[in-house]
Order: C-alpha cells, then sequence, then structure tokens
C-alpha cells in the first residue's frame, strides 16, 4: 500500500504544524483576554468604588467641618469690610489650605481665591440659600468649593439691604485625596497586569493539556495515513472528549485495517487467479498456434472459405496470445517479482533490432554510440509497444528518435496522427484503456502503454504522452543512462 512519508516530526510530507500552534495560540489569547477583562473588570469596579468613597468622605468631611464654622458666624454682626473679614478669617480659621472668598449682595468681591472658580449656578444655588459644593481644578490639582449665604443683622434681626447679605466661599485642597486615588489607579493597573499574567499561566497549561494529545492523534493519524495500519492513538485519562475522540478514531483505525487487509487479500487472489489462468492458457495457446502455423501453410490448398476462417481464428489466436503473454507480464508487476536484467547496450542498435524483427517500417532518427545500462528484453517491449501504437493508431509518418545527456537517455515516437485528446493524457496508460477513446481506430488488449510504462518505472524512469506543436502524438521515454553511477 502506498502513502506519503513521515518526517522525523511526525507529520506527513507537505503537511503543516501551524493548526496546532494555532490552536494552542488561540487558546493562549483567549485565556489571556478572559484574565484580562476579569481582572480589570473587578480592579476597576473596586477603583472606582473606593475613588468615589474616598472622595465622597473628604467631601462631606469638609463639609462637615464647614457647617461647623458657618454656624460660629451666626449672628453675623454688622462690620465694615475689613471688620468683617477679619471677623469671618477668625471665625473659621481660613489659612493656606483653606481659603475664603466673600462675596457680597452687591456684586462686589472680597480679597480671596479666584472667584472665577466659582461657577454662576453655585453662586446662585448659594444665594437661594441652599448650601452648595463643587470639585474644581485648580493650579493642577483638585479642589472643594463649599458655600453658603449669610445675612447681617442687627438687634432688630437681618438687614433688608443686599449688601448686607453675602456669600462666604471656602475652597479646600483634596490633593491628598488625589494622591490615594492615584496609588489605587496603580494598584488597579497592577492588579490587571498580575491577572493577565496568571491567565497566560493558567492558557499555557491548558493548552499543553489541549494540544499533547491533539498532537499526538495527528501523528498517529499520519502514521496510519504511511500505511502503519498498527498506529493506534493513546486515550488520555478522564474520559472527556479527547479521549472519547481517541478512542472513535482507534475503533476507526481497526475497521481500516480490517478492510484493507479484506482488500489485499482479494487482490492476491485475483492476481493469482490472472496469473493461474494465463499460465494454463499457455500451453494450449501454444500448441493452437503450432497447429495455426501448419493451417495457415497448407491455406492455399483449402476451400476458400474454409481458408478464410483458418486465417481469421490465426489472427485471434495470436491476439489471444499476445493477451496472456501481457496478463503474465502484468502480473509479475503486480506481484512485484518483476526484475532487471541489465545489460549495456547500444541504444541505436537495440532501437533498431527491435523494428526489425516486428517489421515495423519507420523513419529514425538515431546516433550511433550512445550506449546506456538497461534491461534489453524491456526496452525492446517499452519501444515495440510505443511504435506498435503509433503504426496502428497514429498515421504515417512515424518518427523515432534517440538523444543522450550525461545522465539521461530519450527515445520520443512521435506519429502524424489526429494527436491526444487532452484530458486522457495520463488515462492512456491506465490498464485495458483503449486507443479509440481518443483516436479514430482501435486496436489491442489496451495493456500495451501500460506495460511500457511499469517497464519504464522499473528502471527508474519514465513515460509520458503529448502531443506535438504540428499535431500528432508524441511519446517520451527517459531512462537513467547508468543506474549504477557510472559515467
Amino acid at each position: 500500500m502506498t502513502g506519503s512519508t513521515v518526517d522525523p516530526r511526525g507529520a506527513p510530507d507537505g503537511a503543516r504544524a501551524w493548526p496546532l500552534r494555532g490552536l494552542r495560540l488561540r487558546l493562549v489569547v483567549a485565556f489571556a483576554m478572559l484574565g484580562f477583562a476579569v481582572a480589570t473588570g473587578v480592579a476597576g469596579v473596586e477603583y472606582i468604588t473606593a475613588r468615589d468613597a474616598i472622595v465622597q468622605r473628604a467631601q462631606d468631611i469638609a463639609v462637615a467641618r464647614f457647617l461647623r464654622k458657618v454656624e460660629s458666624l451666626r449672628p453675623l454682626p454688622v462690620r465694615s469690610e475689613p471688620e468683617l473679614l477679619s471677623f469671618i478669617g477668625a471665625r473659621m480659621g481660613i489659612g493656606t489650605e483653606h481659603q475664603a472668598l466673600v462675596l457680597r449682595g452687591d456684586g462686589r468681591s472680597s480679597d480671596g481665591f479666584d472667584q472665577n472658580l466659582v461657577s454662576p449656578q453655585l453662586r446662585d444655588a448659594a444665594a437661594a440659600g441652599y448650601l452648595v459644593s463643587q470639585r474644581v481644578r485648580y493650579d493642577d490639582a483638585t479642589w472643594l468649593v463649599t458655600g453658603v449665604q449669610l445675612s447681617m443683622q442687627d438687634a432688630t434681626g437681618p438687614l433688608a439691604d443686599p449688601s448686607a447679605r453675602i456669600s462666604v466661599f471656602v475652597l479646600d485642597s483634596l490633593a491628598g485625596e488625589e494622591t490615594v486615588v492615584d496609588d489605587l489607579a496603580r494598584d488597579a493597573w497592577l492588579v490587571g497586569a498580575a491577572g493577565v499574567a496568571v491567565a497566560l499561566g493558567l492558557a499555557m497549561f491548558a493548552a499543553r493539556g489541549v494540544v499533547r494529545p491533539v498532537r499526538a492523534l495527528q501523528q498517529t493519524a499520519a502514521r496510519l495515513g504511511a500505511g502503519d495500519l498498527e498506529a493506534r492513538a493513546a486515550i488520555p485519562p478522564g474520559g472527556d472528549e479527547l479521549a472519547a475522540v481517541s478512542a472513535t478514531f482507534n475503533e476507526m483505525a481497526d475497521s481500516r485495517r480490517d478492510h484493507v487487509v479484506q482488500l489485499r487479500r482479494m487482490e492476491t487472489d485475483a492476481r493469482r487467479f490472472v496469473g493461474d489462468v494465463s499460465h494454463e492458457l499457455r500451453t494450449p495457446l501454444t500448441a493452437m498456434t503450432a497447429v495455426l502455423d501448419l493451417l495457415d501453410d497448407t491455406a492455399e490448398q483449402l476451400p476458400q472459405d474454409a481458408a478464410r476462417a483458418v486465417r481469421l481464428i490465426g489472427v485471434e489466436t495470436r491476439s489471444l496470445t499476445r493477451l496472456v503473454e501481457d496478463l503474465i507480464e502484468v502480473t509479475r508487476f503486480d506481484a512485484g517479482t518483476a526484475a532487471l536484467r541489465v545489460d549495456t547496450v547500444d541504444v541505436a542498435e537495440a532501437i533498431r533490432a527491435t523494428l526489425d524483427r516486428r517489421g515495423l517500417v519507420v523513419d529514425t532518427d538515431l546516433p550511433d554510440g550512445v550506449e546506456a545500462v538497461v534491461d534489453p528484453r524491456r526496452l525492446d517491449v517499452i519501444v515495440a509497444n510505443l511504435v506498435g501504437n503509433a503504426v496502428r493508431h497514429g498515421a504515417p509518418p512515424v518518427l523515432v528518435t534517440a538523444s543522450a545527456t550525461a545522465d539521461t537517455v530519450t527515445v520520443q515516437v512521435i506519429d502524424s496522427g489526429p494527436g491526444i485528446d487532452e484530458s486522457s493524457t495520463e488515462e492512456i496508460f491506465d490498464r485495458f484503456v483503449k486507443a479509440d477513446q481518443s483516436r479514430s481506430r482501435s486496436e489491442g488488449s489496451g495493456l500495451g502503454l501500460a506495460i511500457a510504462r511499469e517497464n519504464a518505472h522499473l528502471h527508474g524512469g519514465t513515460l509520458t504522452a503529448a502531443n506535438g506543436p504540428d499535431g500528432g502524438a508524441v511519446f517520451t521515454l527517459r531512462l537513467p543512462r547508468f543506474p549504477d553511477g557510472r559515467t
């Protein structure tokens, strides 16, 4: 049984191992993406939750502190602006971290932080009586603006003058909290990276567990395809899907082995039957041929009808004899018993001898002195089949040429017939394929070209068929000139 060879890595010739690497890559990428998604998702959620909690807690503390200080301002006495600012600064403990801005109801403002940090919406909300707060970016840092409106009052109560209503805003730094949040972000990225690293490790481990039995199964399949009918896959432990696939593969291999053994036995029986029948026919055919030769010599003395019958029987008997001889030759090839008996021959002389023995009259271009180490009998069979095929199925003139290089001898048989159907250039070498499938006339058993190619292969050469540029069939025989390496 023929099959592809197996390289040392267990893959058949022409096969590629990248599908397995692709499977491993896909598993690793899938695990890495899953680990990254889970790690970054969890870390991201924790980061956002912690960030919001930290910022909200800092904001609540700042607002609560602001409310306590605002309570210390009530009742806000009527005072001039310098005295009012001094009073507010003393009561609220304004320092470098906690800066205050006082906005009067008539639009005037006291010295303090940049009033552009207080948005119009925040001012309006404070003027409406609400306690307001808002985070802002200032000086490359995050700050919290907290404010409320107060009214100066005397002994009779709050003053109605708009200038007596003031809005107090305090600017608290959130730099410490921002640092903590930045640390959380860094930790979240580290957790994500660690999650990806762990996922990659798990992916490599999982891919190894999946790809190893798959690769073993591939190598076993390659051995089975190369003709090792006893190749079986090792079944992984655990009873998982891979184990089921391996078991099914082994069942398939057992079935394939049984079928192949049965087919080989049937093929052997068929070859033996053909060989036995051919050998059994050879003896009576030899006797019949001898009798027919005698009858041919006396055919002119027989009545016309009897003479015609004798000639017809002679033709058919000789055809049957050639068929039996061809069948015997084919069985030798099939059984592997065909062997070469090489000798050094002059190629031109050998071809001329073949043509003379069979009475084949064709044109030749055969340079003398071209020697080659071949089996003379098998070269005779090849040339006789090719030239006989060209004479019977082609059209004259038929040309036989020979040429040689240092390593190869080439023989071509060219006819002037209709040529070969392009789709049949290989089929005509099949057994029992007759020329009438590709040419206008058909004779013979259909084994001649098949035997010729088998003889060429036995020499380590080739036999091909094609059409010439001007029409007609061209059969090209190439044989190694010196198989033993001699030049």
